[in-house]
This record gives C-alpha cells, structure tokens and sequence, in this order.
C-alpha cells in the first residue's frame, strides 16, 4: 500500500485533536495525529500496542503513570492495556502505530 500526502482526510476525535489513518496492513496501521495547544486525551487504555514519534509541538504524555514532557524528536511505546493520556502544550503533530491494527481507525 502506498499513500501520498494530501491535506484531506482528517478527522475529530476530540476537542482540538484530528486523526488521519496514513497506511496500514494486516497487522498494522499508522496514523498522524494533529493536537492544537490546550487538548487534553483523557486517560485510557485499549487492546493495541501503540508507538509514537513526536514531529513537531511539545506534549506532556503519561504511560502508566510515569509523566514526561516531549519535545520533537522523542518517542514512545504503549504496552497494550496500559492506561495513558497526553496534553498539548503547544500544537503538536504526532505520527504513532498501532498493532494489531486497529479496525475503528480503517477509512
């Protein structure tokens, strides 16, 4: 599969977060991730083990209760089932996968 960039396709997960599915296979499924300063991802936790990479932005994130403060550049993985919740401190793009893909997040 392949994917080329266009400015389409996003879509409101929450207040000011967008959520664009880019590619994905049988077991993997990668999306970009636009949060403007002051959203707030609630505590939760799902089934997929989840890997990000910040591009741009800073983020405050916490993974099972350890807290840090992200700059461009940092990155991070989620263990499956591990609850985690993030705030932008300033707009953030993130680029994360998740695995097994995540069949609510298919276009």
């Amino acid at each position: 599969m392949f994917a080329e960039h266009t400015e389409d396709g996003y879509l409101s997960v929450l207040a000011k977060i967008e959520r664009k599915t880019l590619v994905y296979g049988s077991q993997t499924l990668l999306c970009e991730f636009r949060l403007q300063q002051g959203a707030l991802l609630p505590p939760h936790s799902h089934p997929h083990e989840q890997t990000g990479y910040l591009v741009s932005g800073r983020l405050r994130l916490n993974i099972g209760g350890e807290n840090r403060l992200l700059s461009p550049g940092d990155s991070w993985c989620i263990d499956s089932n591990v609850e985690h919740y993030a705030e932008a401190l300033a707009d953030c793009i993130a680029i994360e996968v998740f695995s097994p893909r995540r069949e609510d997040y298919l276009p």
